[in-house]
């Protein structure tokens, strides 16, 4: 049996209509289980896949807000972990105790690594500067998949998402945008590898926008092609 101090929660209509839209039983459990592991233990799921992952995804702001909320108010985390204010320990005040029983670390004795194992301080930038070159590569892929659909030769396919989801003018930049954010808390494996690919999950992801409500602050206006 799992052991919680807080005595309930606010179960939101949309919890039960995202549950309502899984197709099977393993799903709905699936879902269920994290929501309330969520709510009661403070436990964020890790283990979630397919649609069960995407519905938790889809209620992650408003999950996470109602157990911040209670820890904020009890002054408690739900995991059993020291509750620090937006989850930062306080860092004024506090005093180190000193290295080695003094005030400075201690010199004498202490060997240093060869000259030929210490790093230039340039080595060291240029190091640092690849590194962030790899993540922010790793992170623009499917920006480049969204640049290349404000191209001309993707003039047809705009005109034709636009027809079919009856949204207003530039909505296709901002949701592009956010299924970028989407595609962002995915596995490597999971996502696109070209643009085509690309295009049928962006659209398969726009439908299941569709059914839960969330493309409607789009619906007015007049459709047309331009990103």
């Amino acid at each position: 049996m799992k052991l919680t101090k807080r005595k309930g929660f606010n179960f939101f209509r949309s919890y039960f209509d995202v549950y309502n839209e899984l197709d099977n039983d393993a799903d709905k459990i699936a879902f269920i289980e994290a929501l309330l592991d969520r709510q009661f233990s403070g436990l964020k799921p890790t283990e979630l896949t397919g649609m069960a992952k995407f519905a938790y995804i889809s209620q992650t702001n408003s999950i996470d807000s109602q157990v911040k909320g209670y820890e904020d108010k009890t002054r408690e985390r739900l995991d059993g972990r020291a509750y620090y204010k937006d989850d930062k320990p306080p860092t004024e005040g506090v005093k180190l105790p000193p290295a080695y029983g003094g005030a400075e670390p201690p010199t004498e004795g202490v060997k240093l690594p060869p000259a030929g194992q210490v790093e230039e301080e340039g080595e060291v930038e240029e190091k640092e500067k690849q590194q962030t070159t790899t993540v922010i590569k790793e992170k623009i892929d499917v920006v480049d998949f969204k640049n290349e659909i404000a191209k001309e030769e993707n003039e047809n396919w705009r005109n034709t998402w636009y027809m079919k989801l009856k949204v207003k003018p530039k909505s296709l930049a901002q949701l592009l945008d956010d299924f970028n954010l989407h595609l962002g808390i995915k596995d490597e494996s999971e996502r696109p590898k070209n643009l085509r690919n690309y295009k049928s999950h962006f659209y398969n992801w726009c439908n299941v926008q569709e059914r839960y409500g969330n493309l409607d602050r789009y619906k007015k206006g007049k459709k047309q092609g331009a990103l």
